[in-house]
């Protein structure tokens, strides 16, 4: 039986220097992200289109929306599966292709796990579960471009 999940979120620009959208460079690309009890995420655009660069811009957040989703996975089936992790951390990378209209599109994503886990002879195994992962993210199901992972586990001391 399928299930309909439902999710909601307000975006809300915090640009406006007093004039609005006046000109294009009258405003900031600045907004927050929040939900109801959470604390708020700073938005901006890229630097590359005039962005604040100590907030987080649409690209990052993609990149990391596909990683948070994938380790998620990861974890839970490694859970079921007996393989303890201790540690996980990722620092994915993306490509974008600008066109000369302007608009543009992710064309490739690669995911860079590093993990510990503490059974060892679960290594291959370990490995393996990525693929599963990949298969399973919803997000990843979700988007039109190529997604790499690229796992580099060990075992924990």
């Amino acid at each position: 039986m399928k299930r309909e999940h439902k999710y909601t979120i307000e975006v809300k620009w915090t640009g406006n220097l007093g004039l609005g959208t006046d000109s294009y460079t009258a405003y900031t690309r600045d907004h927050a992200i929040k939900k109801n009890g959470a604390h708020p995420i700073e938005g901006s655009s890229d630097p590359a289109f005039r962005g604040n660069p100590n907030r987080y811009n649409p690209e990052e957040l993609l990149l990391s929306t596909l990683s948070s989703c994938h380790m998620l996975v990861y974890l839970h089936l490694c859970a079921v599966s007996g393989i303890t992790v201790t540690t996980y951390q990722d620092q994915p990378e993306g490509i974008m292709l600008e066109d000369e209209n302007g608009s543009g599109r992710f064309v490739s994503a690669v995911l860079k796990p590093v993990i510990g886990i503490l059974e060892e002879e679960k290594l291959a195994e370990a490995v393996a579960l990525h693929e599963q992962a990949h298969k399973t993210c919803f997000i990843a199901n979700s988007v039109n471009f190529k997604i790499d992972i690229e796992p580099e586990i060990s075992i924990a001391l």
